[in-house]
Order: C-alpha cells, then sequence, then structure tokens
C-alpha cells in the first residue's frame, strides 16, 4: 500500500499494491481509505480528482459528521456506516470520537486516560468493532460495496483514518490473502501521518503538562488495539472468514467476488 499525495485529505492511502499470498497483489486505484473529508477541494487537489472516486463510506458518528461534513466528488455516493453508533447510544463516548476534547484538559485526560487506561479503552472499542451490530453493519456494508466493481473506486474513512478505518482496511486485506506481517504492518503504517496532523494538539497538551504517553495513546495505533480485535475475532468465531460470515452476514459469494475484483 501506498500513500497517495494529497493536500486537502489527510491519511490518503490506496490499497492497492499490497502483497499477497502466491506473490499476488491489490489491484491499484480501487480501494482507498483516510481522514474526513471536511477539507477535500478537487480544484486545488488534482491528485486526488484523478482519482475518479464513485463511493465514498463514512464511519463517522453523528457528532462528527456534523461537526465535520464531508466533502465529496458531484459524481461520488456518501454512504454512511456509523462503526461506534452502540457505543455512543449505551452512553460511553469512544476516546476515538472525541480526540479534541479529551486533550484540552490535561487533568481530565489523566483523570480518566492515565495509568494505561487509554490502552484499555481502545482495547474495548477494537473489541466492539468485531461484535457490536452498528460495527458489523458498517463493515458488512463496506466488504459489499468493495466486491461491486460498479461500486469504485472507493473510499472508506473515519476521523483521522487510522482506528475505525485500520480495522476496515485489516478485514479487507485478510480476506485477499494478506499474511499477518503485511496486516500488522498496514496497521501501524498511518502512524507518521497521523502524528503529523495532530502534531498542534499534542504539543499543545504536553505544553499544559499532559502526559505525552496519553497523547499518544489517543492519536497512534499499537499492535495491542489490533491484537484486541484479531483476538474477538478468534474468541467468536475462530478465523476471519468465519466473522465475515457469521457476524457480519456477507456470503460467500460477496467474498470470491471481492477477491476476483481487488486481487491483481
Amino acid at each position: 500500500m501506498t500513500a497517495t499525495p494529497s493536500t486537502t485529505v489527510a491519511n490518503l492511502r490506496d490499497l492497492g499494491g499490497t502483497p499477497l499470498s502466491g506473490g499476488r497483489t491489490v489491484r491499484p486505484g480501487l480501494v482507498l481509505r483516510s481522514g474526513q473529508l471536511d477539507r477535500l477541494d478537487l480544484d486545488a487537489d488534482p491528485a486526488v480528482a484523478a482519482l475518479g472516486l464513485r463511493t465514498v463510506i463514512d464511519f463517522r458518528t453523528e457528532i462528527e459528521r456534523t461537526a465535520h461534513p464531508d466533502r465529496v466528488p458531484a459524481d461520488a455516493r456518501l454512504l454512511v456506516g456509523d462503526v461506534l453508533a452502540d457505543k455512543m447510544n449505551s452512553g460511553r463516548m469512544p476516546a476515538a470520537a472525541q480526540l479534541k476534547d479529551l486533550l484540552s484538559d490535561p487533568v481530565v485526560a489523566e483523570e480518566h486516560l492515565g495509568g494505561g487506561k487509554a490502552q484499555a479503552l481502545f482495547g474495548d472499542i477494537y473489541r466492539s468493532f468485531v461484535h457490536s451490530a452498528s460495527a458489523q453493519a458498517a463493515y458488512r456494508m463496506l466488504l459489499t460495496e468493495a466486491a461491486d466493481p460498479g461500486a469504485g473506486p472507493l473510499l472508506f474513512h473515519c476521523t483521522a483514518g487510522k482506528d475505525r478505518t485500520g480495522w476496515g482496511a485489516t478485514v479487507i486485506l485478510s480476506l485477499l490473502g494478506a499474511d499477518d506481517a503485511t496486516l500488522t504492518a498496514e496497521y501501524l503504517s498511518v502512524n507518521p501521518a497521523v502524528k503529523q496532523a495532530f502534531a498542534p494538539m499534542i504539543e499543545g497538551f504536553t505544553a499544559a503538562g499532559g502526559d505525552p504517553d496519553i497523547a499518544l495513546a489517543l492519536i497512534g495505533v499499537f499492535p495491542s488495539y489490533l491484537e484486541a480485535a484479531l483476538d474477538e475475532v478468534e474468541t467468536r468465531y475462530g478465523s476471519v472468514e468465519k466473522y465475515v460470515r457469521e457476524g457480519l452476514g456477507v456470503s460467500d459469494e460477496t467474498v470470491e467476488a471481492l477477491r476476483a475484483h481487488l486481487v491483481a
């Protein structure tokens, strides 16, 4: 996978080129991932305009979408799959959806997220990616749309493009035949772009006395986060294939169509 140059879309990456089993790769230009599209300007961003996006899937909460609405190409469909809807409705505001609030007050951050609480919270969120009904609906939409040649090129995203989006990329690449090392490398590869995007926020937080470890736990991605989701898959379903079939309700025919469309 390679980063796609963009002046108005954060953390934009093409799944194309990711190595798969048997010496094969993911076809380029068909499925992409990114952060939110609230600053997208095709006139100022010819690299993104050239992608010819036809479908955008937004994994963000209603609060996030209202605060920073997507700007999508005129010819593209915008679909919403609110991964964290069940978490939000339970009254537990997920850290992934309130980064700016948490990093605005070091005292509150320490109280709620210090001493390893941030890592534990993200582990819980990642497990919910696997078992919550709202997440299952969102990732079912992603796989169904990605398997449809008429829906591409397709871009899926959340706010930073690291957690909800990272799990979506992991599921797609796993189904296509990427090995564990490739899945982990791809998952972690967004860290530089995400840290750069949130650098002013991190600097302000630490300058006000905030614990830099808390900031990094919120901003970055770590192997333990992904492992929490993968462990949930193993515990509940035994394999990614069974998770997709039984948890997401995606048919074997759709998975085969996904592979036929995306594997080069």
